[in-house]
């Protein structure tokens, strides 16, 4: 995470905060392909059949998950600790509730 969002901070060309509202807004660009990833693995589109496997669903939402910590990682240089403590924090939640 760190390498690729140093990368993509290096061949930046908008202002800060202009870059934290586009991988912000990258992330539902992933979600959509999550979820067309879906329908094509169900065939869910007749004109189109089955257009995906599974397979491309689980890659699909590794995309979602990596966009999604690269934007965590624009606002933040914990990213990792802050999405650790959040995780605790969800699954004591869950599990204790």
């Amino acid at each position: 995470m760190g390498r690729l969002h140093a990368w993509l901070q290096e061949n930046s060309t908008h202002p800060p905060e202009q870059e934290v509202l586009l991988r912000v807004l990258k992330l539902s660009e992933e979600v959509g392909e999550v979820a067309q990833a879906v329908i094509g693995a169900k065939g869910q589109n007749p004109r189109k059949g089955t257009t995906h496997s599974w397979q491309d669903v689980e890659s699909e939402l590794c995309d979602v998950v990596i966009t999604a910590m690269v934007a965590l990682r624009t606002l933040t240089p914990d990213a990792a600790e802050t999405f650790t403590f959040h995780l605790d924090r969800v699954v004591n939640r869950s599990l204790d509730g």
